[in-house]
Parts: C-alpha cells; structure tokens; sequence
C-alpha cells in the first residue's frame, strides 16, 4: 500500500508542470505578465500558457487576459481566443499570412521587457528566457 501511494504521489507531483499532449517536448519560454508567470509553448496556430506561480484565489478572467498576453509576447501573432481555465489556457493564433515574426514583440501595444534570468535547458539544449514584460 506504501509503494502504491508514494508511487502516485510522484506521479501527482511530477505532472504540476507538463505540458499538454499537442506541446511535449517543445521548448517553453517564461513569460511574468502582471504578476501571473506563464511557461509558453507554440506549436504552429496554437500557443499553451501554463501558470506556474501560486496566486489566491485566481479568477479566470484576468488570468485569461494576461496568458493572452503572455502568448502574443512569445509567438509574435495575434491571439484570436483563449480556451481553458486559470492554471493552462490554450490560444488560437491569428499569425497572417507570414506567419510569426520571432524579433516581433509588438503587438495590440508595446511591450518593456526586462531579462530576469536565462538558462540553457539541459532536456532541449535551447536557450531559456525567464521574461517580466509590461504593457506600455
């Protein structure tokens, strides 16, 4: 019975952070949006914001807005919608006919980015921005 519990107990604990079937094993980048932190990941018209900070009491609403945000940062597109709940929101992207942009970081407004950290990811051997951005 010990082994059962531990044994699901790593299993709970290891799934907290893991992106969602359409995102395995894509790099994600942190984005900090208005106190919210997101781990982002795009995979063609899709964006996932994962919520990776402890909030009170979070109500989907603004969360939807500042993970809509987060996702615009990251991919360079438009966010048509968002789907989900307040810990993992899914967006649909509206990119044009070009498709993303990676320098672009403007859209529906400006944003001031400040690095906070980076890293090289040891699982995807990428570079990892840890992003606390504001809407100008």
């Amino acid at each position: 019975m010990r082994i059962l519990i531990a044994l699901l107990a790593i299993f709970f604990l290891t799934s907290c952070n893991t992106a969602g079937p359409h995102f395995r094993g894509l790099p994600a980048t942190t984005v900090t949006v208005e106190g919210s932190t997101f781990d982002v990941r795009v995979n063609g018209e899709l964006a996932e914001a994962l919520r990776t900070n402890i909030e009170y009491a979070p109500r989907l609403g603004p969360i939807r807005a500042r993970a809509g945000e987060a996702m615009a940062v990251v991919s360079g597109c438009k966010v048509k919608e968002v789907r989900g709940d307040a810990a993992l929101a899914t967006g649909i992207l509206d990119c044009g006919k070009g498709g993303p942009a990676v320098d672009r970081l403007k859209l529906q407004g400006e944003y001031d980015c400040l690095t906070i950290d980076s890293y090289i990811s040891p699982a995807t051997n990428e570079l990892v921005l840890d992003l606390d951005c504001e809407l100008i």
